[in-house]
């Protein structure tokens, strides 16, 4: 069975934290009703109203190639889809059921396809699966926290038995992880009131996957959800434990430690617009700019972001997401240096934007420009070999200007005569440091 080694732990990691920047993908039946993935949940939706799109689903426009060139493009590092997701829907061919994409008029695994795709433009691969399943006799319906026949007293759980979905969700991650190659991250979703822990055999079901797929990593929602930290947290590490904290639509507002102080590997799980799946009537996208920040943000405290992506009925990523990554993509191509392999600076967080850091060398991550000379407060000149940008190489000096003689304990840079950033989104300042 398997028990927590920390040695062992921290060599799975070093990849994580190494890549910083992965893909979501949440798509499944919910796209053509396009209203979000939790569609039949919210409105009480029942089964055969559901079967519709089952019975039409048919991405023509599906290409999983095309998919992954975006995610390298914009400089992601690890991908994730959902195989499974609340509704039950597999998009892999399971032996187990008939509530398959293969069993739709597109017939091919997409799993499969994502996973050749995704592998072969460099990216490490992990897939998402749902410990709830809506499709499933034996999932609890009336009284459920989320089932669609929650209030329904007529859909009650005698003669459902808990044991025969516990060995069909067993059987099909253990599917997954015999039959499709090396993965490198396994997405659980999620424990919830008494669902959680051992009520989903957690300990055996961890033991399964870490034997089938050595070295995975986990995430911690078969003890958690997007809140909670999970047993690592408290240094007494259960062996359904998580590998990393799972933050949802959210950057912790600090560094996430342990009790004892010590680092926690976390990634902030956020999306485009306010939907995970595809919701048509959602246009509330999120600037480029904005998430380039935002990854930074999560850097800078030691974290990973994983961006969503809702693929459209048809298969592809909405116009809007597309024209996203490709901005990020531009910036990261420039300065992913000061994102792959960061981590916090153990500086305060100067007022013109973020610090990251890998080693001797810092990374300034500047939003706006000051007025004068631009300081950089937590070092003095003494300290600095070299300030280049890292997007062209260009030397920066080091101000010897007399308008900050009174402060001689900072450094200030001398970033020119023009006011204007050469990057609005973020100019990256590459320190590097004597000694280094």
């Amino acid at each position: 069975m398997y028990q927590f080694d920390r040695q062992r732990y921290e060599k799975r990691m070093q990849w994580f934290c190494q890549a910083r920047f992965g893909m979501f993908i949440h798509f499944g039946l919910y796209a053509i009703p396009a209203r979000g993935e939790w569609v039949r949940s919210a409105e009480r939706m029942p089964e055969a109203a559901y079967q519709p799109y089952f019975d039409s689903f048919d991405p023509t426009q599906f290409d999983a190639r095309q998919w992954a060139k975006a995610a390298a493009r914009a400089g992601m590092r690890y991908a994730v889809l959902t195989a499974k997701h609340h509704d039950g829907f597999c998009l892999f061919d399971s032996g187990l059921t008939d509530y398959k994409v293969t069993n739709t008029p597109f017939g091919r695994d997409i799993v499969r396809e994502f996973l050749d795709a995704f592998r072969a433009e460099g990216l490490r691969v992990g897939l998402y699966y749902s410990l709830l399943d809506w499709h499933h006799p034996d999932y609890p319906h009336y009284g459920d926290a989320h089932h669609p026949m929650r209030d329904d007293p007529t859909q009650g759980n005698e003669g459902r038995d808990w044991e025969r979905y516990l060995r069909y969700m067993h059987g099909q991650v253990r599917e997954l992880c015999t039959g499709y190659g090396k993965l490198d991250l396994f997405w659980f979703d999620f424990s919830y009131g008494p669902m959680t822990g051992e009520k989903w055999r957690a300990a055996e079901l961890v033991d399964m996957v870490r034997t089938l797929q050595p070295g995975i990593v986990i995430n911690n929602r078969l003890e958690a959800s997007g809140e909670g930290f999970g047993s690592l947290y408290d240094c007494h590490p259960t062996p359904w434990h998580g590998d990393f904290v799972t933050p949802e639509q959210m950057i912790p507002p600090r560094e996430l430690k342990d009790v004892q102080g010590n680092p926690l590997y976390w990634e902030s799980c956020v999306t485009m617009n306010g939907s995970w799946g595809y919701a048509r009537d959602d246009k509330w996208y999120k600037p480029a700019a904005l998430l380039i920040r935002k990854l930074v943000e999560c850097v800078s405290r030691g974290g990973n972001m994983i961006l969503n992506v809702g693929p459209t009925e048809t298969g592809a990523f909405p116009p809007q997401a597309l024209d996203i990554l490709e901005k990020i993509g531009r910036w990261m191509e420039r300065n992913g240096q000061s994102v792959y392999g960061c981590g916090a600076a153990g500086l305060e967080k100067p007022d013109c934007g973020r610090f990251t850091r890998r080693g001797d060398t810092l990374y300034l991550h500047v939003y706006e420009n000051a007025l004068g000379p631009l300081p950089v407060i937590g070092l003095k000149r003494e300290q600095i070999a070299a300030v280049t940008c890292l997007a062209d190489g260009r030397r920066i000096s080091i101000s010897n200007s007399w308008v900050h003689s009174d402060y001689p304990d900072i450094c200030f840079l001398d970033l020119g005569p023009d006011p204007v950033l050469p990057d609005s989104a973020d100019t990256v300042l590459r320190i590097d440091l004597k000694g280094a």
